[in-house]
């Protein structure tokens, strides 16, 4: 623990044990509107990304790289709306939204956790898209499954890593008296705003594991895309060039939307400052991209909406033998 100046903690200061979270509280009029709409987003989300990775596990034609990551992400992110939106629901339907301090410690390390392996997974999607488009010949060499599952693996105990590393720098800081998060869940910023003491030293080194994050991955896939665009410009015919962009452009929706959100909240050189805006950006990635994977993977791809209607077909074959 860190050894704070007492002159930087309250004399009356006394030890938090519990947290209140007082997101949406200002919309009371609308806390059943809210857990209405919240519900079902998390229904058709757990419905998407359920029947994408069956789909996957099922379909022998979808056993390649691209799809094996799509399905890591999407038990991630099935994962990772788990970790939020259940006691969110909750809190829409009760007064007191009151989460224990290890309760919130556990919920901001493995939502960070989750959150930090999507953004390295779909870093590592867009490799996996470079190499498929530029490197034809080599691609079953670049991407053979031991390859595929070490960086799967790499995204999920990095994610982890830099995770406990978060989540130790916002809870080995004082909380004076103040426990009221202004926020839905347990967030860095929120949970920094209401700390004692002096939080720059905490603030500066979870903003460079943002960038580490965010930005390095983020550059990683525009530098692939810079070479899949030039590649796909040298292909002769039209219909050549539509493939090549179809499978794409609905991995580059996921990550303009995610990484768009994600670096408007935590990569700002101050964490003191939050704000409904806030709330509104968050609930963008943590409810709407989750959302928007499957429905964008599966409405614009068409081997997965093949795939789909087979596994149908076969069910209702299966169903009628018997």
């Amino acid at each position: 623990f860190i050894d704070f100046p007492r002159k930087m903690i309250p004399s009356n200061f006394t030890m938090v044990t519990e947290f209140l979270l007082l997101g949406f509280s200002k919309l009371q009029e609308l806390q059943l509107v809210l857990f209405a709409v919240f519900f079902c987003l998390y229904i058709i989300i757990l419905c998407g990304n359920i029947t994408i990775v069956t789909v996957i596990l099922l379909e022998n034609n979808l056993h390649t790289p691209m799809y094996f990551f799509l399905g890591v992400l999407s038990v991630s992110e099935t994962c990772y709306t788990f970790v939020i939106l259940p006691k969110t629901l909750l809190n829409l339907l009760s007064m007191l939204r009151a989460i224990s301090f290890i309760s919130c410690a556990i919920q901001m390390f493995l939502f960070l956790s989750f959150a930090i392996n999507n953004c390295l997974l779909l870093g590592v999607m867009g490799y996996d898209r470079y190499a498929a488009i530029c490197q034809p010949l080599r691609y079953p060499i670049l991407m053979n499954w031991r390859t595929c599952r070490l960086l799967a693996a790499t995204c999920g105990v990095s994610g982890s890593l830099i995770s406990m590393i978060g989540t130790t720098l916002v809870f080995i800081l004082p909380f004076c008296n103040c426990n009221k998060i202004n926020h839905y869940f347990c967030d860095i910023s929120p949970l920094i705003h209401i700390a004692c003491g002096d939080t720059y030293l905490n603030e500066m080194i979870i903003f460079i594991c943002g960038v580490l994050v965010l930005v390095v991955p983020l550059i990683c896939v525009c530098v692939s895309y810079g070479f899949i665009v030039s590649t796909i410009l040298k292909i002769p015919s039209t219909e050549g060039k539509q493939k090549a962009f179809s499978t794409c452009a609905s991995h580059l929706t996921v990550v303009i939307v995610h990484y768009g959100c994600a670096s408007f909240v935590y990569l700002r050189p101050s964490s003191k400052v939050t704000s409904d805006k806030d709330q509104l950006v968050t609930v963008i990635y943590t409810v709407i991209t989750p959302l928007l994977n499957p429905m964008v993977y599966s409405l614009r791809n068409r081997d997965v909406q093949a795939a789909i209607w087979k596994v149908i077909s076969r069910g209702k074959f299966s169903h009628k033998i018997l």
